[in-house]
């Protein structure tokens, strides 16, 4: 089978991505990737071997453009759009699985055009635009959080669930602000530092390359020992060496953390489209797997206070709600369609 997997922008839109393939590749099927020249997608797949090919074309989001702007990037979808019809017919394509991001506008409408069968993945709480406008001409439509999903749980990689346990006691914080860093999440850490290396407690923090630099300096101005990194893409094993987490709420690396069983205090990005994070973020609160509070809160309070909670139960819950092989199991569902076609 020829699956073409389309979407991207964002790290969290890749990462699925990335899981789709590698067990598309498992089950000896071949992948294209379409994405954009545009937010990360070059940076996860330009190099990326396990595709048959990969296509990087010249779009932008539409929903917050105005004016001319709008205009243009509408232009520039329709020209992705006639392109990507030329490649679906090339790879001669017979599924495609969108990930969702403004960059899966074209090879999912041109999907839709040549009457390939369209797939869906939602990765957030909130459905996004692209994926309510085109959901209802989807053969499938996959999400962690709709109870009428065919197929429950997340796309996780592997690496998760093989290195994954029961936190029992706190010796290791990890602060994660997102592909790109957070800065709030960069100063709670900053201020909490002293403190945690007082109990004893080791600290990682990917800080995003943006602000590396002024949060390297602010630990040596602490005399702080911390493993710091700008971006790594050794995630998933220092997720394992950590007993919790201050995270943002974006949906891979919420379910990356219940994957491994890591319990997580979650800052959510108050900006992103449609308040996603903190809905996704309400999911893990109510099934009491974790905190929450909001960027304008007293965090470093909130933080200091989670130190001293108990991790095992939280910990053993997030573990009961991972739910392997889900890339697998999203890869068979297209296999079987298209033997049954």
């Amino acid at each position: 089978m020829k699956l073409c997997i389309t979407g991207g922008g964002t790290g969290g839109h890749l990462m699925i991505a990335e899981s789709l393939l590698e067990a598309a590749n498992k089950a000896g099927h071949q992948c294209i990737f379409i994405g954009s020249t545009q937010g990360q997608d070059r940076k996860y797949f330009e190099h990326n071997s396990a595709f048959h090919a990969v296509y990087f074309l010249p779009t932008t989001g539409v929903v917050n453009q105005k004016g001319f702007k709008k205009i243009t990037a509408l232009i520039k979808i329709f020209k992705a759009f006639m392109r990507s019809r030329k490649l679906l017919q090339k790879h001669k394509i017979d599924a495609t699985y969108s990930v969702g991001g403004f960059s899966a506008a074209p090879g999912a409408l041109a999907a839709l055009s040549r009457h390939i069968p369209l797939y869906i993945h939602e990765q957030n709480a909130v459905t996004g635009r692209l994926n309510a406008l085109l959901k209802p001409y989807a053969k499938s439509f996959i999400s962690a959080y709709a109870p009428d999903s065919p197929i429950q749980g997340y796309p996780v990689k592997e690496l998760f669930y093989k290195n994954a346990r029961v936190r029992k006691s706190l010796e290791t914080l990890i602060f994660l602000g997102g592909s790109h860093g957070a800065k709030a999440i960069n100063d709670l850490a900053l201020s909490v530092a002293p403190e945690l290396v007082k109990r004893g407690i080791s600290i990682i923090h990917q800080a995003g390359e943006s602000d590396f630099d002024r949060v390297e300096k602010a630990y040596k101005n602490l005399d702080i020992e911390v493993e710091l990194y700008a971006f790594t893409p050794a995630l998933a094993k220092l997720i394992s060496r950590a007993d919790l987490a201050v995270s943002r709420a974006g949906a891979s690396t919420l379910w990356e953390l219940t994957a491994n069983g890591c319990p997580a205090f979650f800052i959510p990005y108050p900006y992103a489209a449609g308040d996603h994070q903190f809905h996704n973020a309400a999911f893990i609160l109510k099934n009491e797997m974790g905190w929450c509070q909001r960027e304008q809160s007293d965090l470093q309070q909130q933080l200091l206070a989670i130190l001293d909670e108990p991790l095992e139960e939280k910990s053993k819950k997030l573990l009961s709600y991972g739910t392997i092989n889900v890339a697998s199991q999203m890869i068979q569902e297209v296999q079987k369609d298209f033997t049954h076609a």
